[in-house]
């Protein structure tokens, strides 16, 4: 079974209260729900969290998970700082598992929504 996010940019509190209320009905009507979202206020919330790079490191990671940031930082060549930051800021934000050490994606899939 694909595991999927989707990221909304802007929309609101009435457009999360949607998102809810229709979860919330098709639960009360015996489906089985299981949404993940994650929503940035705006654009600019957005781009301060997913770069080109952190986006790559999202990639290499799913189909690689790693024993450290350290083994991470060296499979994809990058400075340790770096990577570290982006995997701060990545498993912050829910895109990334930390389990001891360890580190891999939860999702097989990240599917954007922007609010115009």
């Amino acid at each position: 079974m694909t595991r999927e996010v989707e990221i909304h940019v802007g929309g609101g509190f009435d457009a999360l209260s949607a998102r809810v209320s229709q979860a919330l009905k098709r639960h009360a009507e015996g489906q089985d729900v299981r949404e993940d979202h994650l929503t940035f206020s705006d654009w600019d919330a957005l781009s301060k969290t997913m770069s080109l790079k952190r986006l790559e490191l999202l990639r290499y990671l799913h189909r690689n998970p790693q024993d450290s940031v350290a083994a991470l930082a060296r499979n994809l060549g990058r400075d340790y700082r770096r990577v570290h930051e982006d995997v701060d800021i990545l498993v912050s934000a829910g895109l990334i598992d930390r389990d001891g050490l360890a580190l891999r994606t939860g999702y097989d899939e990240i599917r954007a929504v922007i609010a115009l």
